[in-house]
Order: structure tokens, then sequence, then C-alpha cells
């Protein structure tokens, strides 16, 4: 059988070792980071019996703005149009058989060290697929050199050119006074959020070192993974999702930075018909053939798929 085997050490027989310390040294389990900032809270609790999809309608401005009136001439009228978007919720899981041999034999519980890669297993799969919904934002926007004036936003999904320099204050402000002007709301009070990886922001994090700007009295993280402020931006560390356009850790081909995102409020959606849980297998075979497993339905979907709503800007490369 596939799974934990008391009698292969890789797989079961090193739960016990004359030596072995009494505290079990797991692999470092980050906590999610995508996932909390799927802020679109209409759907997280649409339950069972409910279908499987989800449809929200999305507001455009008005065609025509409201101007002075004149006494004699009769009020303008105008009108707006009404988007949909949608996501779709699927089944998520995974497994982990063993045998009673391994639970009785082993010195250290094999449910609660199975319990343990589970739950960083399930962690890991849905904040990377809540992070493939802030993908597909059609903003994107490529620097090509240091100064803020060599940054171009593309509004179709595609970035072009390739970014050649590493993510920076000039850059920041810039992005920072773009998502202002585009009337993208702030997160939390009047601050935007960045998340990547931690060597994206290291070349900043080193400039911003010694200036009371990074981390200013009164500042307080209110996200799991924040590092640091600046200009009215607050960095989040992830390394869940790896480097690179493929998120398979190649990286750009210019090596200078790699993907960050920027964004404010009403991001992507999470909509949970069940929300993760451990399940355990009914023991067969006599009892011998056991396991656990984590299971959910849920799905993500972008909240606003069009240039003009959208609010979330990536620092992007074609390449």
């Amino acid at each position: 059988m596939a799974g934990q085997l008391w009698s292969t050490n890789t797989k079961g027989g090193y739960l016990y070792a004359d030596e072995l310390s009494s505290v079990l040294r797991m692999e470092v389990r980050a906590s999610t980071k995508f996932r909390q900032f799927c802020d679109a809270k209409d759907f997280s609790d649409k339950g069972l019996h409910n279908g499987s999809s989800v449809t929200w309608n999305v507001y455009s401005k008005m065609a025509t703005k409201g101007a002075v009136l004149v006494e004699t001439t009769a009020m303008p009228e105008t009108n707006f149009t009404i988007a949909q978007a949608t996501a779709t919720v699927s089944e998520w899981g995974n497994t982990v058989p063993f045998t009673s041999l391994t639970d009785y034999f082993g010195k250290h519980s094999v449910t609660e060290v199975t319990r343990n890669v589970l739950s960083r297993d399930c962690r890991e799969v849905l904040d990377s697929e809540a992070e493939s919904k802030f993908k597909t934002t059609p903003l994107k926007y490529v620097a090509t050199g240091a100064a803020a004036s060599t940054g171009t936003l593309y509004t179709n999904g595609t970035a072009t050119g390739n970014n050649n320099i590493a993510l920076n204050k000039a850059h920041i402000r810039k992005i920072s006074d773009l998502m202002k002007e585009r009337n993208i709301p702030a997160y939390q009070s009047d601050d935007y959020i960045a998340i990547a990886r931690p060597t994206t922001f290291r070349d900043l994090k080193d400039e911003l070192e010694q200036i009371d700007q990074y981390t200013v009295t009164g500042y307080r993280k209110i996200t799991n993974g924040e590092v640091g402020r600046f200009e009215a931006v607050r960095f989040v560390e992830q390394t869940q999702v790896l480097a690179g356009n493929a998120r398979d850790a190649s990286g750009w081909t210019t090596g200078k930075s790699d993907w960050c995102y920027f964004f404010g409020a009403d991001t992507v959606a999470e909509v949970i018909s069940m929300a993760p849980e451990i399940r355990g297998k009914i023991p067969t075979d006599y009892g011998r053939s056991m396991g656990m497993g984590w299971y959910a339905l849920e799905g993500f979907g972008l909240v606003h798929s069009d240039a003009t709503n959208a609010r979330i800007v990536e620092w992007a490369s074609a390449a």
C-alpha cells in the first residue's frame, strides 16, 4: 500500500529511535498570507445545498457626470453599466494512509504528526490558489530602470518588457500614487498592502533601514507576515508561493527582482461551502488499515477583473 509503513524508515520507522528527541521538530510552517487578504466576505458562508457557483455584480461609474443646472433646462439623464464575475466551488483534499503498526510502535503519535503535515499542506494549497487569482489582475507595472519615469502601467493583463530593477522607493511612490489616483480604496485606514517573497523586498529594506518612515511612531502590525510600512504601503512577506512568472522558483530573466502585489480593499472572493477540516479514515482490514486527510469545498475569484475597477497592481515582468 502507498502511505506510511513501519517497515520503511523514511515512511514510518523513524517515528521511533532510541535517541530521538521527545520534541518532534516539524518543518517550519508559515501561516496563510494570501487568504487573509481575500476580503470579499459575501460568500464566505455559502454553505451546502446552494450549488457550486456564485455570481456578483460589478457596477461602473456614471457614464456622464452631473453638472450645474440651468433653470429652464431639464435635468440630465445618464446611465451606468453592470458587469458580472463568478467563482466556482471545488473539492480540495489530500490523505495519508498508515498501518496500525505505525500507530502502535511509534514513539510519537502518527495521528498527531499526520495532522500537522496535513494542516501545512492544506494551508499551502489553498494559499497558492488564492494567489493564482491575484495574478489574474489586469494591472501590470513594469520598470526598466531605477527612476520612477521608467515604470509603465499596463492595463490589459500582459506585462510588456522585462523588469530590470530591484523594487525601490521611487517605484513604490509611483505605484502608491497610481493606486490613489485610480481611486483604489485603501485596505485599512489609509494604507495599501504589498506582498512578495523576502528577496523581492531585500534591497528596499536595506535602502530604508535607517529611515524613520519605515517604522514610524505608533506603527502596529495588522497582518500575518507584515514587516514594515512606507509611503502608505504595508509590506508583507510570504514564502509559500515560489518565485518567477510560472511560480516555479525560476525567477525573472534579469534576476534583479521578482513579483509583488500592491492592492487595496475588495480583492479576491473566497467562497466557502465547507471550511477545511481534518478527517479520519474509517479503519478497514480489521482495523489494520488507517488514515487521515484534509478536505474542503472552496473556490476563489477575482472580484474586479476589469481594468477600470481593478484593485490589484502586480510588480511584473514579461520574462
